[in-house]
């Protein structure tokens, strides 16, 4: 039988690895690292929102480049066609026959840079990909090769030329993260490190996509007890129930809330899942999904404020290992 200690510290191994090096670009951002790195062994996808120029896209890019497997990025602009994303079939006058030309989506990262400039035709054309992991593309399925992780930035919706993401398509991203300004330390070794080469040429995978798939094999083992199913969704419950949140969490929150905390769990040694794995994933697992209420936005509760104070009401299990 395999070892199950053995396998969760590789996967420490491998983790430690991939956030050293991502950190050889993005300098001071290790809980957004540590956010990505567990989405991508969650199965899930990440949203990265924040003004330009902080650093989106060169995480998402040290990401994949860190991971030695297939990678496509998709430049989302007004004329972006569905059809770039996905494919189109394209008649073959040799052959007489219709052939599929697979669009960007098919890799293992798929980098999605300022996927709100995109019209929402186009960003719909993301759906099937990211709940499904297929495209349908006249009648024909193609599958896409797991590992399968869609990291798309996006700039806030007050910026010129974005178009808000829908909700539909909000409620399949696992994580929304923020970069945030660097500090000034972090900042001038970026001045030291950027000005005279770019340090993504730098970068060398440190692992493949054989053994990110094992360490998804691992994650999916970790035990989650009864207790803390019922805690998870208690959370979600609460912002379905809350008069200060118009739209709550769905249950592919709940499941998306589940699954990040079966890889926090793995990442810090565990097999089990504790109550407050989900507690600290709450924000970036469900805050992107809530909608406030018009009278909560009236007197200027957030719904980060309005998810913290839920999260003090909701019951702790006494016993979550039960």
């Amino acid at each position: 039988m395999p070892d199950p200690a053995g396998n969760l510290d590789t996967l420490r191994q491998v983790t430690d690895r991939l956030r050293a090096n991502v950190e050889r670009v993005i300098s001071g951002k290790t809980s957004v690292v540590d956010t990505a790195l567990v989405v991508l062994l969650a199965e899930g996808h990440l949203l990265i929102e924040d003004v330009p120029g902080v650093g989106k896209t060169m995480l998402s890019k040290a990401l994949a480049r860190s991971i030695d497997g297939t990678v496509r990025r998709i430049q989302f602009t007004p004329d972006l066609l569905p059809s770039d994303v996905t494919g189109v079939s394209i008649w073959n006058r040799s052959t007489g026959e219709f052939e599929f030309r697979p669009g960007g989506v098919f890799a293992n990262i798929v980098v999605g840079d300022e996927i709100n400039r995109a019209s929402p035709k186009t960003q719909s054309a993301l759906l099937e990909c990211m709940e499904e992991r297929q495209v349908t593309v006249d009648n024909a399925t193609w599958p896409l090769e797991a590992p399968f992780l869609v990291v798309a930035t996006q700039n806030p919706v007050e910026m010129e030329g974005t178009y808000a993401l829908p909700e539909a398509q909000r409620d399949r991203f696992m994580a929304k993260v923020s970069m945030g300004y660097p500090v000034p330390e972090a900042e001038l070794a970026m001045l030291q490190g950027h000005t005279s080469a770019n340090p993504l040429d730098l970068l060398e995978p440190v692992t493949d996509v054989a053994e990110v798939r094992k360490m998804i094999a691992v994650v999916n083992q970790v035990y989650v007890s009864p207790a803390v199913q019922q805690y998870a969704v208690g959370i979600t419950t609460a912002t379905r129930t809350s008069p200060d949140i118009r739209l709550g969490a769905s249950p592919r929150a709940t499941l998306h809330l589940v699954r990040a905390g079966k890889a926090v769990a793995a990442m810090s040694g565990r097999d089990y899942v504790l109550p407050d794995d989900l507690r600290a994933l709450a924000p970036v697992v469900l805050t992107h999904r809530l909608l406030p209420s018009p009278e909560a936005a009236r007197s200027g509760r957030s719904v980060v404020s309005v998810l913290h104070d839920l999260l003090e009401q909701v019951r702790v299990p006494d016993s979550p290992g039960a």
